[in-house]
């Protein structure tokens, strides 16, 4: 299996269980706020089992500094 194939494979579990997730705790009267703030403090405690805290932390700044969908970057354009 390509690279490319095995990250789409690996995005379309994440969303179904994600989804499922989101939907199971609005069922219980949780936000989705709320669920995403655990997900989250799960998926840095995964990180932190093989990764250092600054490869964690440069990881976790990237996404913070790139989560505007209405930016449009200069590695994006044609």
């Amino acid at each position: 299996m390509s690279e490319a194939a095995e990250i789409m494979s690996a995005e379309h579990i994440a969303r179904r269980y994600f989804g499922a997730a989101i939907s199971e705790a609005t069922a219980a009267g949780y936000d989705s706020d709320t669920l995403a703030r655990y997900m989250l403090g799960l998926v840095v405690a995964k990180y932190l089992e093989n990764r250092p805290v600054d490869d964690v932390r440069a990881e976790l700044m990237f996404v913070a500094e790139n989560c505007d969908p209405d930016t449009d970057y200069v590695f994006m354009r044609p």
